[in-house]
């Protein structure tokens, strides 16, 4: 496919219409960052057929429509046009017409996407189609994202897999493939509805077969209904004639009644009318009497509420009573508290005043002795320093004998060398035996580091493999584990708290909707208790009834309690094709039901498996799975374990390996350094031959000069011992100076511990002082707190007294309530009467 030009109107930046053409060859788009570069490929990728929002770096993907500048005003659509060269006539069918084909992409806000190719509105799979024909599209490897070759790089076999298929054509056929396979399960699915509706209308046409057997019944049945009726109206009539005569008579008697009873109520209400008259008289009474009993009633429960007002004055005159003598006794408390503070300040201050008296004196003595332990370590120092300065004095002068001794041992020292002759043959085979050593080490060193690079690299690419091996079973046991927990949480969701019956059930594989169709809702009863419902253990029947021939019973495929035997006994498995034979042949309670789930009940009725999928068969296949996926979790662990085991094995000899490796490129560097040493003293063995030779003979001239030159500096090395030998002892000097440095540290430690008494006699006499000014200060306080004591003492008896009056007076007044209160009961007692 080649791609000519690309025409964007309002996509993103693009807010004016532009082309892009794209020419034989290379095409290039060169600009800064932020220029629009990645906005083409983004168009391209999206009139290809892109749904994705994040793959055009939006939110949504109205996102692709310019947004509007401070120039510019937003655009309500976007449209990205894209041509192809088809003049090899390699497009699709229906779009193989024109050298040419236009792909148009429109989007327009709230409206959504359209395409157009060649003029003609298409749907995006048609647009998709047709780019993966072609082996390219949207999301095709041709199309390089930033980023996108290091994922190639590190990617997996299939992904690698789609660019190879992709580079070989074939990529379409995948697309077309899957496009197929979704129209056969589409076209299998309309099938088996065409075979469900097939049967429902077999089954109508029964039911009106039947529903016209009833009609024509019905007819016979209405014509005999019809004479039916007409005699029991005769009859009816009949009788209601005789109730007729009947009901005259017994009216004619009834008249005479209501006449007599007439008379009777005309005499009743004449007693009413003089009953009527004497009766305001009574009521007036009866008001005056009720309004006498009110006023009572009012003043007896004014009375109570004084009676009661009056026990919570007592109570709370008690109350503040008790409330004065717990605070006088307090006061008393905090009195006697106050009086031994006092006393205890009083004695801490004289204790103070004994303390301070010969505190001047104290601290004269004290700064005498700092005076004196001063005086003595300034003579102590002036020691010292006489004493070191001698020291480095005496230092110098021998330093300076050593130095002319070690001066003249070496003149002497080189004068004897340069009389001796140079042996430079010698020292020159040397250097080239060292040379062939060195050879051999390093030959030897790089046959070791060939034998580890090999050794190296063979376990590196087993350890390579062992990881993936290791990270291939780890991410199946991952992935198992994941699946095993999503599995478990669903299975104990589904969980009842009682226990239902289907969690005591286990059913072999393959068999679960088989289970499910033949008890459905049945299997989430939890066992039946004392009183509560579901399924009760019965004893197995006397005599079963056995299943048509040749039909294995449910329960020999499944395993659970006991109470389900008579049911599973009497429930057959048969293939999907027998069950509708073998129906007919079901006694009372009977049931066949196949492996997929379909239903066969010996009253006629006929479930299908596609209906609908019982939840208690897919709970049954989700424990067999969990069951299932727990083994394949424990296989999965082992092998990932012992892939691990492996790849740490291969690990540790790889880290072995590299070590020896190190150790085999270090011994190389070495026996290289060795080789390039030893031919460097080869180099100099030779240069020193070859100036041997030349300087032999002037050797031989000064050789007697240098005998001279040794025989001064013997007589130099003699001279400068002599005057060594007369120094006086630096040893002695020294030991004198290290002495009157410790008396000097000595003087200085009774300073610091004189002038350390001094202050700690001063800040005692100073705490000393600021503590007896507290103790003025608290007397004081306390002083204060016992007035107030007092004060408060007083307040308080006078406030006892008070209340005691209060609750004296307070306390007679029940009693005269009382007395009041039976004498209101007494009136009361007579005005009801």
């Amino acid at each position: 496919m080649r791609l000519t030009r690309l025409r964007l109107n309002g996509f993103k930046s693009f807010v004016d219409p532009t082309d892009l053409l794209i020419a034989e060859g290379l095409t290039g788009v060169v600009g800064p960052n932020g220029c629009g570069k990645s906005n083409l490929l983004e168009a391209l990728r999206w009139v290809m057929g892109e749904n994705r929002p994040t793959a055009m770096r939006g939110d949504g993907m109205e996102d692709v429509i310019f947004a509007g500048a401070a120039s510019r005003p937003a655009r309500h659509f976007a449209e990205v046009a894209l041509l192809i060269d088809n003049t090899d006539r390699l497009a699709p069918a229906g779009f193989n017409d024109t050298d040419q084909i236009e792909i148009v992409r429109r989007i327009t806000r709230e409206a959504g996407s359209a395409y157009k190719v060649q003029g003609r509105e298409v749907r995006a799979r048609d647009v998709q189609m047709l780019f993966a024909d072609a082996s390219t599209g949207s999301h095709s490897p041709a199309l390089v994202r930033q980023g996108q070759i290091a994922e190639l790089i590190s990617a997996r076999p299939q992904a690698r897999r789609r660019v190879l298929e992709e580079a070989a054509g074939i990529s379409g056929l995948y697309a077309r493939r899957h496009e197929a396979e979704l129209k056969l399960r589409a076209a299998e699915a309309n099938l088996g509805r065409v075979d469900d509706v097939i049967e429902h209308l077999a089954q109508q046409l029964a039911q009106l077969a039947r529903q016209a057997r009833a009609a024509a019944r019905y007819r016979e049945i209405g014509v005999a209904l019809r004479r039916a009726e007409g005699l029991l109206l005769y009859r009816r009539w009949h009788e209601a004639e005789a109730a007729r005569a009947l009901a005259e008579a017994d009216l004619r008697a009834a008249a005479l009644i209501a006449a007599r009873a007439e008379a009777a109520a005309q005499d009743a209400m004449r007693q009413r009318d003089a009953a009527d008259q004497a009766l305001p008289a009574l009521r007036e009474e009866e008001v005056i009497a009720a309004a006498v009993v009110q006023r009572l009633s009012v003043q007896d429960e004014a009375l109570a509420r004084d009676a009661d007002r009056a026990a919570q004055a007592i109570a709370a005159l008690q109350a503040r009573i008790a409330q004065v003598q717990r605070d006088s006794t307090r006061e008393e408390e905090l009195r006697r508290d106050a009086g031994h503070t006092a006393a205890r300040l009083e004695a801490e201050d004289q204790a103070l005043a004994a303390a301070t008296q010969g505190q001047d004196a104290r601290l004269a003595a004290a700064a005498s002795r700092a005076q004196a332990a001063a005086e003595a370590l300034r003579g102590q120092e002036q020691d010292l320093a006489r004493l070191t300065e001698d020291v480095a004095r005496l230092a110098a002068r021998h330093q300076s004998a050593d130095r002319l001794i070690a001066d003249s041992r070496a003149r002497l020292t080189r004068a004897e060398a340069e009389t001796t002759l140079t042996r430079s043959a010698a020292a020159l085979s040397a250097a080239r035996e060292a040379e062939s050593r060195a050879a051999a080490t390093a030959a030897l060193a790089d046959a070791t580091l060939i034998q580890a690079e090999a050794a190296r690299a063979e376990t590196q690419g087993r350890e390579s493999l062992a990881r993936a091996e290791a990270a291939g079973a780890e991410g199946e046991a991952s992935a198992l584990r994941a699946e095993v927990a999503a599995l478990g949480r669903l299975v104990a969701r589904d969980s009842r708290e009682h226990g239902q019956l289907i969690d005591l059930i286990e059913v072999e594989r393959g068999f679960e909707t088989a289970l499910g169709a033949a008890l459905a809702d049945d299997l989430h009863a939890p066992l039946a208790g004392d009183s509560g419902s579901g399924w009760l253990e019965l004893p197995p029947y006397p005599l079963a009834q056995a299943l048509p021939y040749g039909v294995r019973a449910l329960e020999q495929v499944v395993r659970g309690p006991d109470v389900l035997r008579r049911r599973l006994s009497q429930i057959g498995l048969v293939a999907r094709l027998d069950g509708a034979r073998l129906q007919p042949f079901l006694a009372p309670g009977q049931r066949l039901v196949s492996r997929e789930g379909d239903l066969w009940r010996w009253d006629g009725y006929h479930a299908a498996a596609e209906d609908a999928p019982s939840a208690a068969a897919l709970r049954l296949q989700q424990v067999n799975r969990l069951v299932e996926l727990k083994r394949d979790l424990e296989e999965a662990a082992a092998r990932a374990a012992g892939a691990k085991q492996a790849h740490d094995h291969l690990t540790r000899a790889l880290a072995q390996l590299t070590e020896q490796d190190a150790r085999a490129r270090a011994a190389r560097r070495e026996a290289d350094r060795q080789m390039t040493e030893a031919a460097r003293a080869a180099s100099r063995a030779e240069a020193d031959e070859s100036l041997a030779q030349g300087r032999r003979d002037a050797a031989l001239l000064a050789r007697a000069r240098h005998a001279e030159d040794a025989a001064e500096a013997r007589a130099a090395l003699s001279e400068a011992e002599s005057q060594r030998q007369g120094q006086p002892d630096l040893a002695g000097q020294r030991g004198a100076a290290g002495a009157a440095q410790q008396a000097t540290e000595a003087g200085r430690s009774a300073l610091l511990a004189a002038r350390a008494s001094q202050d700690d006699l001063r800040r005692d006499g100073e705490a000393r002082l600021r503590r007896m000014q507290a103790i003025t200060r608290e007397r004081v306080d306390w002083a204060d707190r016992l007035d107030q004591a007092d004060q408060r003492r007083a307040e308080l008896a006078e406030r006892g007294s008070a209340a005691e009056a209060e609750l004296a007076q307070a306390q007679g007044l029940p009693a005269r309530l009382a007395a009041e209160r039976d004498t209101l009961a007494t009136a009361t007692q007579d005005a009801r009467r």
